[in-house]
């Protein structure tokens, strides 16, 4: 088959990107034509690795141009008329390709891969600025609530109203977990199916040793919750003295968090590592007993649960979105609710306890990511799903 992969952007930092890239990997290994077309915008020092790049910004412009790019509309009009794809693989185009390639895909047979909650909330996140769930659908309230200022809530409302409107351009909608697609279709996002990723199948890690390592990888943002590990960290200092907390990333909330650990007194516990790229995060955390994923906000699947399982680590997950369909509790790693630090005190104490815990259930997560996630059933699911929206066997 030629597929067209479409994706805002297409350096490999993000879990979207990392994902699709992987897919036209899998796709083009199976002997299909896989080309993946976005923007050009580059993340960070990272270059784009699209088949085809068209203007973009991460500039003041941004708001306006996620609202409307014609320049999008333009070229990918153009690449779908030189390369004529049998099937149009859409995923995350709401921050920057815009609603105007929507009629560009209608032509085509093509389907909606939904990797957040961008199609029902304008910062993607469903959080109000206090922290809380937002069950409300996109409006005023986004507004009121203190979400968006006035000058950003008037373009994205309106992008709002012609992503709806154009919505039956695809034949098929399906969300990265059940999770997601609760929520898309509690707000009229229907019907859903679920195509979950796959991961590369790696070597598993070597056999732990002391002392303990607590792992934390990801973006330093308000709704990833590294502050609950910091504090249920600090809870088990003075029973664990040797057992260290690495923390993997970089983003607004570092310094808060470095002043929190120098408060609870752990510094000397503590190691920032900074951004890292997938294989320097595979490098770190080979020794890791344990890794956290303390989210607050409803993770709409968690790329850094399988990875880490697939790693052979234990995992610790807050029991919200999509991370419970990937740790099962008990087993393969333990679930806590978002927020509460005590609760996830208590979940480290019993793996840092016990490194036979530890072993058992990383080697659990292992099966089951070589299982439920792998690379075979990711492209096939994939495909499958392609013949259907071409109509064809």
């Amino acid at each position: 088959m030629k597929i067209l992969l479409v994706n805002d952007y297409s350096s490999p930092r993000g879990g979207a990107e990392v994902s699709l890239l992987h897919l036209r990997d899998l796709l083009r290994r199976l002997g299909h034509d896989a080309r993946m077309f976005s923007t050009g915008v580059r993340e960070g020092a990272l270059t784009p690795e699209a088949d085809y790049c068209c203007f973009g910004t991460s500039g003041a412009f941004r708001t306006l141009l996620q609202t409307a790019n014609p320049w999008a509309a333009r070229d990918l009009r153009r690449v779908v008329r030189e390369f004529r794809p049998d099937v149009i693989h859409v995923k995350m185009f709401l921050t920057q390709l815009s609603p105007l390639i929507m009629p560009v895909v209608r032509e085509t047979p093509s389907l909606y891969h939904v990797a957040w909650y961008r199609p029902i909330c304008p910062t993607g996140s469903k959080l109000l600025p206090g922290g809380e769930i937002c069950r409300r659908p996109p409006g005023w309230v986004c507004h009121r609530s203190g979400c968006l200022p006035m000058r950003d809530w008037i373009p994205l409302m309106a992008q709002m109203r012609m992503f709806r409107r154009n919505l039956d351009c695809f034949r098929m909608i399906v969300a990265n977990s059940h999770a997601t697609r609760r929520r898309l279709e509690a707000e009229g996002i229907s019907p859903v199916g679920v195509l979950y990723y796959g991961f590369l199948q790696r070597v598993a890690r070597r056999p732990l040793s002391d002392p303990p390592v607590v792992g934390f990888a990801g973006r330093l943002v308000r709704e990833k919750g590294a502050d609950v590990l910091v504090r249920a960290f600090a809870s088990l200092t003075a029973e664990f003295p040797q057992a260290g907390l690495w923390i993997a990333g970089d983003g607004p909330e570092r310094a808060p968090l470095a002043r929190l650990c120098s408060d609870l007194g752990i510094g000397a516990n503590v190691r920032f590592l900074g951004h890292l790229s997938r294989d320097e995060v595979e490098s770190h955390f080979d020794s890791a007993w344990v890794q956290v994923i303390p989210s607050t906000w409803e993770e709409p699947f968690g790329l850094v649960a399988p990875e880490a399982m697939m790693r052979g680590t234990a995992v610790i997950a807050s029991a919200s979105g999509g991370l419970p369909e990937s740790v099962v509790d008990g087993k393969t790693g333990l679930l806590f609710p978002p927020g509460d630090a005590q609760s996830l005190s208590r979940a480290l104490r019993s793996v840092l306890a016990s490194k036979d815990l530890a072993e058992s259930m990383g080697h659990a997560g292992r099966e089951s990511v070589l299982d439920r996630f792998s690379e075979s059933r990711f492209a096939e699911s994939a495909l499958s799903l392609y013949r259907q929206a071409a109509g064809v066997s």
